[in-house]
Formats: structure tokens, sequence, C-alpha cells
């Protein structure tokens, strides 16, 4: 088991859950935008926040951002190491180094890990592909699992002189073979809490695609305690994908999940337009519901009566299960209403019987998983 931090009230590692991460695109400088944006991110269930720190004007808003965000700040330093040390000293909650990229970061490890002692204040060694240390890219001509890892593994030690251990470490690449066996050869040499993250991930279909593939290698194993999928896309998009990842690998309790087949020539009604329907209908329910929208009689009502609540749809009507029994059959033109109606009443009962709290408050569209 990996060693426990604190980055603000979050605990990272030792059997602590796994904590969504994200990061703002606006500019840090604007101070409001980037207020704002962390407040969507809140709202989606983001739990740590990291925001850009490029420029001076970066450094000067992170004080007031960092005092103002419901959730922790992480301040993202590259090329300029007195960035670290604005951060720290700004008050947030951890500081992400990119050890590839930082000019003299050795050097300057000294005095990054007396402040960040002295202050409280986690660091993340982040190594990245992109920007891998020339020297390492020299020894093993490319970025490779074993470079990523030494690189990690140099910068750790350098602070674990200076009898400094808060300490969590990332090791990105945008390939999700090369980064699974990076991780897994990291957490092999190590006992520090480890941030996954497939780097450039790409656009929203294909970056969810290789984080769902990469957490999911690595999480099935007890390999990951904090998690943050890049996409090209939204960030509140990332939290959702992130959070769904884990729920699915029961690593998160479940939200609102529905269930709806494929369609095929077999079925009777329109699936597509029915289930985005129903998920529309329940949009932002937060309770742990699984409700299951099937199109003929040949999977529909075994998968019905596996769920909370489901349809099983055939000629002109449809069957309504409530925890496996029948409890009415409506026209197809009705199928909608009953199941949200019947959707509100389960998850009413459920929160009186007190079966909805747990994981962090996720609102949005809930994601729809076809079988």
């Amino acid at each position: 088991m990996s060693r426990r931090i604190k980055v603000g009230p979050v605990a990272v590692g030792g059997g602590a859950p796994v904590s969504v991460q994200s990061m703002t695109t606006t500019r840090t400088s604007d101070i409001g935008a980037t207020l704002q944006q962390i407040a969507e991110l809140t709202a989606s269930g983001c739990q740590i926040v990291r925001v850009a720190c490029p420029t001076q004007d970066d450094a000067d808003a992170l004080a007031t951002i960092a005092r103002k965000s419901q959730i922790p700040v992480i301040a993202d330093i590259h090329f300029q190491p007195k960035y670290v040390f604005a951060a720290i000293e700004a008050g947030c909650a951890a500081v992400r180094v990119n050890p590839g990229n930082i000019k003299q970061f050795d050097d300057k490890v000294m005095e990054i890990a007396r402040a960040a002692k002295d202050h409280g204040t986690p660091i993340r060694i982040g190594v990245n592909a992109g920007s891998l240390d020339k020297r390492l890219l020299q020894k093993y001509g490319k970025a490779t699992p074993e470079a990523l890892v030494e690189s990690a593994l140099w910068e750790a030690s350098l602070f674990e002189e200076h009898d400094f251990r808060d300490i969590k470490i990332s090791v990105k690449h945008n390939d999700p073979v090369v980064m699974i066996e990076a991780y897994r050869l990291l957490a092999e040499q190590c006992d520090y809490p480890l941030h996954l993250g497939v780097t450039e991930a790409g656009p929203a279909f294909q970056g969810t695609i290789k984080s769902a593939v990469a957490f999911g290698a690595l999480l099935s194993r007890g390999i990951g305690d904090t998690i943050r999928v890049s996409l090209s896309a939204p960030p509140a998009e990332e939290v959702k994908v992130g959070i769904q990842i884990l729920e699915s690998l029961g690593l998160r309790q479940r939200r609102l999940e529905i269930v709806s087949c494929p369609s095929c020539g077999r079925a009777q009604v329109d699936v597509y337009e029915l289930a985005d329907e129903v998920t529309a209908g329940l949009e932002g329910m937060e309770v742990p519901l699984r409700v299951a929208v099937m199109g003929c009689v040949v999977n529909g009502p075994g998968e019905a009566r596996e769920a909370d609540l489901g349809v099983a749809s055939g000629n002109g009507k449809g069957q309504i299960f409530v925890k496996g029994e029948v409890i009415k059959t409506v026209p197809e033109s009705k199928i909608v209403e009953t199941l949200i109606e019947e959707a509100m009443k389960i998850a009413e009962q459920l929160e009186q019987d007190g079966a909805a709290p747990g994981a962090p408050t996720v609102t949005g569209k809930p994601a729809v998983t076809v079988s």
C-alpha cells in the first residue's frame, strides 16, 4: 500500500478513496474566470484542481484563488523555479513540478524541500514523456517506461536527501501501454502515492478510451491513488469520465446508471430515443439507481429484472419492472413518463433510508451504458 499524504483536506494514498482531479483552461491571472471554472468543476464532482502558472501575473493570482476555491488548488509549474516558491507562499494545497523542464531543478531541490516542509505543502513530481530530461533520452533513446521511472525516482531521492517525503508521483505518456508499464514498475519500486494520467490523450472519445483502458488496468491491480483524465474537451467532462471509470471499477459508489440494449432487428421500439429521453428526464439524479431500457423480449425481461427499475418493450407496450417484479404494463407512449415517475419514487425512498450518501456529489447527465 502507498503512503498517505494530504492535499488540503483530501487524503491521497494509504488506502484513501481514489480522488478525481482536473485542470482549469482559463488564464490563471483571470481570477474571476478561473474561480468560475473551479466552481463548475466542483459541481461536477472534482475533488482537486490544478491551475497553470506560466507568468508572474498568474503567480500573483494564486493566493486569491487558493483562498476562495472550494476544493484544493495545485499550482502547475514548468520552466521557472521561482513560481514554485510563489505557489508555496500563496498557500496552494500542493505544487506540481516538472523536473524535465524547470531550469536547474536539481540544484533547487534543497530550497524547494525546505519551503514546502515549512508550509506543509506536498510536491508532485510530474514526469512527462514529452519533456523528459535529455540525459535520459540519450540513455534510453526515447521515453521508455524505464526512463520515466528512473527520472521520477531520481528526483524523489533528491527530496529524500533533505528529509522531504510529502511527495506524490506521476509518470505520464500518451501511449497507454507505455504508461501502464511505467506505473507498474514505479509501484514496485516505491511507496509514494501515484497520480495516474495518460498525457495528451486526445479528443473526448479517443481520450476516454485511452484513459479507461489505462486506469482500469492499473486500478484493478491496486495501483493508483488519484486520477486525472486528460481530454481535449471541457474540464467538467474529464471529471465525469473519471468518476464513471471509478464507479465501473467498484471504487466509487454508483450513482444513476442507465442500461440500454444496442438495438437490433428484434427491437420493436426506438431504443436510442427511449434511452435518451429517460436519460434527459433523470438528469441530475444522484442516488445509486440502475435503470434498464430494453427493446425486445429476448434479453429485456432478464435485464429489467436485474435492475432496480426497468422496462421490457414490445407490441406497442412496455412491462415496467421494479426490483425484478412486474408492477404494470403501459402503452409505449407512456413508458418514459412512467419510468421517470417510478425512478423518483425509488430515489425518494432511498434518500429516506439513507442509501444515497457516500461519494462526492455528481451532477449532470448520467452516462448510458449500452449492453
